[in-house]
């Protein structure tokens, strides 16, 4: 019995230093630990405020940058705006609107005296929105209010129509092409002549005891212009009367969704714009943004009134 006793006495019994040494290890270890944890949180921190610093200077760049860009925008939005033909008071009197659906759009127009007896007029509508339809809209009505086509009888719409198609092939304009509406008014004459290439076909309105009679004018078998080259182009010719209106126009002011979900139609845009009192233009746009809440329309929104 003393003898068992006496080992397990000595089993349960330690050295007191080697205890303290070895609590003084844990201890140093700990130490360590919590120092190289420390460096670890503050290194963490450090990179943490040198992430924010450098995010900061992107979005301070990244600001500047959607603001230059956004200023350059309106400076070619201006540029758009400014070349197109100031209103007319004179015979053929002239009012228009037009509305892109986005910064810059693919429509533009204009019209002009081409000697004291011929008047053109013309819209077109260039495929997409965005720089590269701007551009082209601008280079193709430059080109048409200038007269600088060679070899070009610009009193003959389907002559314009053939050498613009032959000027402005797809594959040579990022595969874009356009459509147009092009006349000639002739005021010895009173006649109006005109070509559509793949455009809406213009609204002719006219007084009658009856109330407004409505005709369209247009050539619908005209391809659009740049597809295929060397195309022919089929034109028409209409007797305008004192007290006739003309609205040239875009597909966009008439293809949207109405209130139903159904998408409008050329005809239900003339019937509309019989009922109207005043200007035009002005009237149908605010009819569709009515439909779409006042929200930009989903394409460019041209129309431009003449009255004779």
């Amino acid at each position: 019995m003393t003898s068992k006793n006496s080992s397990s006495a000595v089993c349960r019994s330690t050295d007191p230093q080697e205890e303290v040494r070895q609590l003084r290890r844990d201890l140093e270890e700990l130490r360590a630990d919590h120092e190289d944890l420390q460096l670890l949180y503050e290194a963490t921190i450090e990179h943490g405020e040198a992430v924010e610093d450098q995010l900061a200077e992107y979005n301070i760049l990244l600001t500047r940058t959607q603001e230059r860009l956004e200023a350059e925008l309106r400076d070619a939005g201006n540029y758009l705006h400014s070349i197109l033909p100031d209103k007319r008071s004179a015979g053929p009197r002239a009012d228009w609107l037009l509305v892109p659906s986005t910064e810059l759009g693919g429509d533009s127009f204009g019209y002009h005296d081409l000697d004291e007896d011929h008047f053109a007029i013309y819209l077109i509508d260039v495929c997409g929105h965005g720089v590269g339809a701007a551009l082209l809209s601008v280079a193709i009505i430059n080109v048409l209010r200038t007269n600088a086509l060679a070899a070009t009888d610009f009193r003959d719409p389907p002559d314009v129509l053939a050498k613009l198609n032959n000027a402005f092939p797809m594959d040579r304009q990022n595969n874009m092409f356009f459509t147009i509406w092009y006349g000639v008014f002739q005021r010895s004459t009173g006649r109006l002549f005109y070509a559509s290439g793949g455009h809406p076909a213009a609204i002719h309105l006219r007084r009658t005891p009856d109330g407004e009679e409505v005709t369209g004018l247009g050539t619908p078998d005209g391809m659009v212009i740049g597809a295929l080259a060397d195309m022919p182009f089929d034109g028409g010719s209409f007797q305008i009367q004192p007290g006739d209106r003309l609205l040239v126009i875009s597909d966009g002011t008439y293809e949207i969704e109405d209130e139903t979900g159904a998408t409008l139609t050329w005809d239900r845009l003339a019937e509309k714009v019989r009922a109207v009192n005043g200007a035009v233009p002005r009237a149908i746009y605010d009819w569709l943004a009515a439909f779409n809440h006042t929200a930009p329309l989903p394409d460019d929104f041209s129309m431009v009134e003449f009255s004779f």
